[in-house]
């Protein structure tokens, strides 16, 4: 798919729930999110359906969000069901690794390429803090696990907080080096201002070259994700949504009303 700016779509991010065990304060508010009844959730097939449609169209590469994803229960079926299509070329996962000690090896058996683990500081006070639920043991085990099930190469995010994180960059960079690990540092965003940034180490943020597009938990494709388009998938019809999605995609973000980080991914 070939967008008005001549960016070629190939890359869907799907976002399995808006749920997450943590409560990241540059994420999601402290008392979690709204509740969504179950039916407005996409089921599995639903989800497979759509990704068929769009490998018809030229997707090739996806990426399971949240929320959390691996709080979306059976995701390993999920995995499965996306690694079946012949034309996807890889499946990977951003988490923030607590339940990887559980899934890893069922992900990678079920088709998962590799994985995005959060990780700002290795202070443990510091991470309880930002992460307002979080245990920071838990996400180096997940981490093991993800090394130790061949999910690779396992990426770090590493959110920079303006006050809050700037001395813990080094600290992060040694554990990385120290372990292999690929190390991205993200500006933190303001989804209603429009402040955004290209990612440091990574392809996110720049938009002349943007080839994707997200699906959120309750079935909406969305073109930016500094842009209030949305467009249905159960209202317009899968192959209607995405030629909207693809065709009204903006140059370049500017602002958002519609989503958060927490239902859209990021």
């Amino acid at each position: 798919m070939l967008d008005r700016f001549n960016r070629h779509i190939t890359y869907l991010r799907i976002s399995v729930t808006d749920r997450c065990n943590f409560r990241c304060e540059y994420c999601m508010p402290a008392e979690g999110v709204p509740w969504k009844p179950h039916e407005e959730i996409l089921s599995f097939r639903e989800i497979a359906d759509i990704v068929k449609v769009g490998t018809k169209l030229g997707i090739k590469k996806i990426r399971l969000t949240g929320g959390e994803p691996l709080v979306r229960k059976d995701l390993p079926e999920l995995v499965k069901m996306l690694a079946e299509i012949p034309e996807i070329e890889e499946i990977g996962m951003t988490t923030n690794g607590v339940l990887l000690p559980k899934y890893a090896q069922q992900l990678k058996e079920a088709g998962l390429t590799r994985v995005n683990i959060s990780l700002d500081t290795l202070d443990p006070e510091k991470f309880k803090k930002i992460t307002r639920l979080g245990n920071l043991d838990d996400v180096l085990k997940g981490i093991e696990a993800a090394l130790e099930a061949g999910l690779l190469p396992v990426k770090i995010n590493f959110v920079r907080i303006p006050g809050e994180n700037e001395e813990d960059e080094q600290a992060v960079r040694e554990f990385c080096k120290n372990r292999n690990l690929k190390l991205r540092f993200i500006r933190q965003m303001d989804l209603r201002t429009g402040e955004f940034y290209a990612v440091d180490g990574g392809e996110g943020g720049v938009c002349n070259i943007c080839n994707r597009l997200r699906l959120t938990a309750d079935g909406f494709l969305v073109p930016c994700l500094h842009s209030d388009l949305r467009y249905s998938t159960r209202e317009l019809g899968i192959e209607e949504a995405y030629r909207k999605a693809v065709h009204f995609k903006p140059e370049k973000g500017m602002s958002s009303t519609t989503h958060d980080f927490s239902n859209i991914g990021g």
